[in-house]
């Protein structure tokens, strides 16, 4: 028993000291982008981010809301396309699928879930862009980046909505069952209910995910800083802005794209505070 006890507080104290060390290394890179991004926060005024001309930063302008709007977009639509088809992979795997049909797809999702990004860009570029560009040319576009970023969220919200759906008290399903309620009726009354701060859990982490997404956004999107007035106009993104000029950025161009990182990096943070107080709320 002794020993027992004294595995379980040494099991304790290195989960402590690594949840110490994550949440260190959040806050230096915190500090880093705030550091690196002084130059022009203390020189320039918030507004020129927004008020701009436009984004050239040659010119000394260095307006980012068309790459805001253009991150907003694409994480936006992918959001409200992947929602519904996830929830109703999850439905399907949990309530309607036989065993193992089900647990044939779910390995199918887990595995989809792996690829990497650049993968999914590589296909976009290949498959994808062509197809809307027969139907509306460019082809690299909104829409392209929209459906890529769909295809890597879909996974998280799936697998975290059959997690949260799989958790519901069999008691709960049962007395509905006896109640008389049909599936369809105990899902919508009962199941969904139960599991909804799990899966709002799930889609504020891919809502997270599309909106640090790079190199497949970066890949797909044709790179063209403006507001999208259609679905098929080319768009950039924050994350595909930075990788793209900081091989070359000098100066208040540089920091200027660590500002970039640091408003990437607050929004994330933002979200991940959402699911904090949603966890709570679900425990409480």
């Amino acid at each position: 028993m002794f020993r027992l006890i004294l595995t379980d507080k040494l099991l304790i104290g290195i989960l402590r000291v690594g949840a110490m060390l994550a949440a260190l290394v959040v806050l230096l890179i915190l500090i880093f982008l705030l550091h690196e991004s002084w130059p022009v926060l203390s020189s320039l005024p918030i507004t020129r981010f927004i008020n701009d001309v436009s984004w050239h930063p040659l010119e000394n302008t260095y307006n980012l809301m068309p790459m805001l709007s253009g991150t907003v977009w694409t994480s936006s639509g992918a959001l409200l396309l992947a929602i519904p088809l996830s929830l109703a992979s999850a439905l399907f795997i949990v309530f309607y699928a036989p065993l193992h049909l089900a647990t044939a797809y779910k390995r199918l999702i887990e595995l989809l879930s792996g690829i990497p990004s650049v993968v999914f860009g590589f296909w976009g570029l290949t498959t994808l862009v062509p197809l809307i560009n027969q139907w509306n040319p460019p082809g690299a576009s909104l829409l392209a980046g929209i459906l890529v970023l769909t295809m890597m969220i879909l996974p998280t919200v799936t697998l975290t909505s059959y997690t949260a759906l799989a958790a519901v008290p069999d008691e709960l399903l049962r007395n509905a069952a006896a109640l008389g309620l049909s599936r369809w009726g105990m899902i919508k009354g009962v199941a969904l209910p139960a599991a909804k701060t799990g899966i709002t859990t799930g889609i504020i982490l891919a809502a997270a995910r599309a909106l640090g997404e790079t190199m497949a956004v970066l890949m797909v999107a044709g790179n063209v800083v403006q507001y999208p007035e259609t679905l098929f106009d080319p768009v950039r993104t924050l994350a595909a802005n930075i990788a793209l000029e900081t091989a070359y950025a000098m100066g208040d161009h540089r920091a200027v794209l660590f500002v970039s990182g640091l408003l990437l990096m607050l929004l994330i943070m933002a979200l991940s505070g959402l699911v904090e107080l949603l966890e709570k709320q679900r425990h409480a």
